[in-house]
């Protein structure tokens, strides 16, 4: 039998950055998995089947859909199989041969039909029976919650090789659901960088914009009454005296000795009742804090905000009401009141309103007058050569009556009501066309040409009730692939200049590569769909060599917060998945959305007016955007992971430099003095003949000479913790230094160790980035992973590092670090951790947290570090230099 290697062999020359990919294929797969990033039109699929012929074993590929489960098919016969004779392969996961292409959804009937016949570990069964090695998965971001136990189960298949290939990390997702996704798929090896795509013509150059709007009257009505109802609600409650009666008699508080494993178990909770009863002026017990191992100075309590109240009335309301009959009319009063505020919901308490005003926020009718105003800015520029796609959430129909005599009806996002706006608004309208899986709207004059090509057996055609110049085309049957074959033509060719559809139909798998402008109004689960959707609009386009492409975001700003709400920070959430040019200055390619130079706060002060008129003028600067990002290119030769360090004091950062001057002057001084306190007494004794003798130049010379040659070097060694340690800086860059030094010594970092180097940049503020030089992407990913593991927040380490100069802790530097999980599993790893810790960073102590010792350090690590809870303090960033 012939070898996959021999039966799937790539039919052309590799693109230069495919090629760098496969040299290092082999230290990718050493760990048994493979995580790759490849942006579309990177030849993801491609390099996915090559990897399938370089590994060898039977192979079960996973795709979300049909349509990518096809692609998969079509590529592999069209790119790869030399033999016309070759079959085995299939599309039928219930009979698996050498390589079989299937979808999640398959995967879990499969799965549940195995437990009915063999039991709960019939898949591992199945899956061994079948001698499948290579397990590929194919955008996994895509997994339902209960597709999950399935994959997690099959990777405890010994020898299992995991490829993950992924155009975009779901990286809005929360917390808990992108851990999960990183667990599946493994750290990222590698990323295929969208500037090497630009440089070498697979992508057009192409720039991200925001139209900003703010809520409409009524809606800011609605934002600042429920802000007020929240403000007094917490007002009265940090004064409710039978409130405070629970807290004050919870187990965990009034018998903290008594219950140090529930306390152990969830300190978030614990904090959250220290944390109120201090905003509640109520004296902490310090009994509570002696027995957690704390003197009461050395906790920096922070104020009772909203997220910490979450955290304590969502334990007591919800998750241990039934441990609290006892005060079941003072809980029954609350979870009434907060009801009756709207902060709680489907057994959830949220005081941010995150998801209730999100919704309020991106569904925002405002955003309609944003859409015109964009369209109006595209067509004034490109005229006849514009094809926009609007991509939303929604269809809508409810809206096909909509008369157009009254805007404020159109008072939700979607397709139709986008529809009906601009028919209502733009001149343009004969341009308009609508795209969905259930209904197709065209112009009068674009229909001439589709009876011509469609079938009129595969659709019904209805005049739109307002304007018969619009007709509603409803596929019938099998009609739907051809209307939308047909209508792709269309648009292709100009006749539909301006299309509206959902992500749903053109997220994945539909392909227009004459698309130049993108307008993306979605907001539900829709940063994958989106992301892949602004992948068809940066593609080429055959025979137009000097396409350029402008993506449009919209947001509406919530003005009661300084952040600018939700709405925001989704879209900054967005940002971070991809890369691109900066919008002004020198150029440079960065991910984020920073690079858009935006006003750091978003209050009421900030005049969007003014916001979007520079976007409307930098967006119609396209013929500067290729030789900005040519230049940007000749910048950089790499996309470089960094991690970006925030400033987290209160005070401005000069002067709290000039306070860590003056602590370290005065700890300076103090252990000189104790020396000398020490030291005199001794030497007058020693030298009281001289004394006598009155030879006072002699005793002043040998007092002299005793303190420079028994405190200097104590002098020195204090001016040199300052210098080192006291600044986050260089602190950060010696962690740095001991990490890279334990990837070097466990053989980890491939590189030569003389190549590479930690590099920090200072920005100016207080802020800084530190990354790893000359390394690969993979191990740039490991070490920037690693080093976020250790200065984050302490969550729950296997060992911990414990500071053991007390001059640093006096000074405030940080006590207490986690030794990264990779180097936490054995014991002689976080040795060898600890070991090139003492080396570069300084003396500490290695603690084991799951002994009664380490358990009691472990909490006060993680109750030291509650200010941080909730603030981002590092950030990961990707910059092409």
């Amino acid at each position: 039998m012939k070898s996959l290697s021999h039966i799937l062999q790539f039919k052309y020359s590799w693109r230069s950055y495919q090629k760098v990919f496969l040299d290092n294929f082999e230290s990718y797969v050493a760990d048994g998995h493979l995580h790759l990033v490849a942006p579309p039109g990177s030849g993801k699929t491609i390099l996915g089947l090559e990897m399938i012929s370089r590994l060898g074993g039977n192979t079960l590929i996973l795709a979300p859909t049909l349509i990518i489960r096809n692609q998969w098919r079509k590529r592999m016969l069209e790119f790869f199989v030399q033999d016309e004779e070759f079959n085995d392969f299939t599309i039928n996961l219930k009979r698996p041969k050498r390589i079989t292409i299937s979808t999640y959804q398959s995967l879990y009937r499969l799965n549940k039909s195995l437990e009915v016949h063999a039991g709960k570990d019939g898949l591992l069964k199945f899956i061994k029976e079948h001698n499948i090695k290579t397990l590929v998965l194919d955008e996994a971001h895509h997994l339902k919650n209960e597709w999950w136990n399935s994959l997690f189960h099959l990777k405890e298949i010994e020898g299992l090789m995991v490829v993950a290939l992924t155009a975009t990390p779901p990286y809005d997702s929360e917390r808990s659901e992108l851990d999960k996704y990183f667990r599946l798929c493994g750290p990222i090896d590698e990323e295929i960088a969208v500037p090497d795509l630009v440089k070498n013509t697979d992508l057009c150059p192409h720039q991200d914009f925001v139209y900003f709007s703010r809520p409409d009257e009524p809606q800011i009505r609605y934002i600042i009454a429920f802000r007020e109802r929240v403000m007094q609600f917490v007002g009265a409650i940090v004064k409710d005296s039978e409130f405070i009666e629970i807290l004050i008699n919870h187990p965990v508080y009034k018998n903290t000795d008594n219950e140090l494993e529930q306390v152990y178990e969830d300190p978030a909770f614990f904090s959250s009742i220290l944390i109120f009863l201090r905003e509640a002026q109520k004296e902490i017990d310090r009994d509570k804090l002696r027995v957690l191992g704390f003197k009461e100075q050395q906790i920096d309590f922070p104020a009772l905000s909203y997220e910490w109240l979450q955290i304590l009335i969502q334990k007591l309301l919800v998750d241990q009401r039934s441990l609290l009959t006892a005060y079941e009319g003072v809980l029954r009063r609350i979870e009434k009141e907060l009801k009756e505020i709207g902060v709680f919901e489907s057994k959830k308490v949220d005081f941010i309103g995150g998801d209730h005003l999100y919704a309020s926020l991106a569904n925002s009718p405002s955003k309609l007058r944003s859409i015109g105003s964009i369209v109006s800015i595209e067509h004034d520029l490109l005229g006849e050569s514009l094809r926009m796609v609007i991509l939303t959430d929604f269809i809508r129909k409810e809206f096909l009556g909509y008369s157009g005599l009254d805007p404020q009806e159109l008072n939700k996002l979607g397709v139709i009501p986008i529809f009906q706006y601009l028919r209502t608004t733009s001149v343009q309208k004969e341009q308009l066309g609508v795209l969905t899986g259930s209904i197709v709207i065209l112009h009068k004059t674009a229909m001439a040409m589709f009876v011509e090509q469609v079938n009129k057996e595969l659709y019904h055609l209805t005049p739109l009730k307002e304007e018969e110049d619009f007709i509603v085309i409803t596929p019938i049957g099998k009609g739907r692939n051809a209307i939308v074959s047909t209508i792709t033509s269309l648009f292709e060719s100009g006749v539909v200049k301006i299309l509206i559809g959902t992500k749903a139909l053109l997220g994945e798998g539909w392909d227009a590569p004459a698309i130049n402008s993108l307008l993306l109004a979605t907001y539900v689960g829709s940063f994958v769909s989106s992301n892949q959707m602004r992948g068809r609009a940066i593609r080429v386009r055959a025979g137009h060599p000097n396409k350029t492409s402008n993506i449009w975001h919209l947001a509406c700003l919530d003005s009661t917060v300084e952040d600018g709400g939700q709405d925001l920070e989704r879209l900054k959430r967005r940002f971070e998945a991809f890369s691109g040019v900066s919008l002004s200055g020198t150029p440079f390619i960065a991910n984020g959305l920073d690079r858009l130079s935006l006003p750091k706060a978003f209050n009421a002060e900030v005049d969007v007016e003014v916001l979007n008129a520079k976007m409307a003028k930098m967006a119609t600067e396209r013929q500067l955007l290729q030789s900005r990002w040519v230049t940007a290119i000749e910048n950089g030769n790499v996309l470089q992971r960094e991690l970006r360090v925030f400033y987290q004091s209160s005070l401005p950062y000069k002067k709290q430099r000039k306070l860590l001057s003056l602590n370290m002057v005065k700890y300076m001084a103090l252990e000189v003095l104790l020396g000398v306190g020490l030291f005199l007494p001794e030497f007058l004794v020693k030298n009281m003949q001289s004394i006598l003798q009155k030879r006072y130049l002699s005793v002043f010379y040998l007092f002299v000479v005793g303190i420079m040659m028994g405190f200097a070097p104590k002098t020195f060694k204090a001016l040199k913790l300052y210098i080192l340690f006291g600044n986050t800086q260089n602190r950060t860059k010696k962690i740095g230094k001991a990490i890279l030094s334990v990837l070097v010594g466990t053989k980890i970092l491939q590189t030569d160790s003389s190549q590479v180097e930690v590099i920090l940049e200072e920005h100016g503020n207080g802020e800084f980035t530190i990354c790893l030089k000359g390394g690969s992407q993979h191990e740039s990913s490991i070490f920037i992973d690693l080093l976020e593991e250790v200065i984050s927040p302490v969550e729950n380490p296997r060992y911990l590092l414990v500071n053991r100069n007390w001059i640093q802790r006096k000074m405030g530097i940080r006590r207490y670090y986690v030794v990264p999980n990779m180097f936490g599993r054995r014991k002689e790893d976080a040795i060898a951790f600890h070991r090139s810790w003492q080396q570069h960073v300084g003396r500490s102590k290695l603690l084991y947290t799951r002994s009664i010792e380490g358990r009691t350090e472990l909490l006060k690590a993680r109750l030291g570090h509650i200010k941080y809870q909730f603030h981002e303090i590092l950030r990961k960033a990707i910059i092409w230099r």
